[in-house]
């Protein structure tokens, strides 16, 4: 088990993967899917997250650090598209991943790391708990696409 930053070479297999995370959502095209990467990548501290099994991705998250003015000017961070490859699920992946984005988000600087689950499965909120999120906000959105459904 290999958990690493994602290059643009693992663009395809990271839209392979997201049909794990919202089956049936519309990929952008490769060229489109490369451009987004380059775009994220040229944020400081910001990356992709991957965790690859024998030569396989088996899972990511998205990390981006944001530049802010408070807290001394320290940034913060968020994480989304947190995902495992069905064949992969609790062999402890995802936890792997999450650890990976938040040793990036603190070497960053960040002075906290955010992440919003619209799952209401107790068992997803436990997984979260268990990385060492707690559930001390309260979140609120504004969407031009329909949230994703649970399967």
């Amino acid at each position: 088990m290999l958990v690493r930053p994602a290059e643009k070479s693992d663009v395809p297999a990271l839209l392979d993967l997201y049909q794990h995370l919202s089956p049936g959502d519309a990929s952008p095209e490769l060229a489109d899917a490369e451009r987004i990467f380059d775009q994220l990548s040229a944020y400081s501290g910001s990356m992709i997250a991957l965790c690859e099994v024998d030569g396989t991705i088996a899972g990511s998250c998205v990390l981006v650090v944001v530049p802010n003015l408070t807290r001394g000017g320290r940034p913060y961070a968020l994480i989304e598209n947190v995902v495992t490859h069905r064949d992969f699920r609790r062999r402890g992946i995802g936890r792997q991943i999450l650890d990976f984005a938040v040793n990036a988000a603190l070497q960053a600087g960040c002075y906290k790391v955010m992440l919003m689950t619209g799952s209401t499965r107790p068992e997803t909120h436990a997984f979260y708990r268990s990385a060492g999120f707690e559930p001390s906000k309260t979140g609120f959105q504004k969407r031009q696409l329909e949230a994703r459904r649970e399967a």
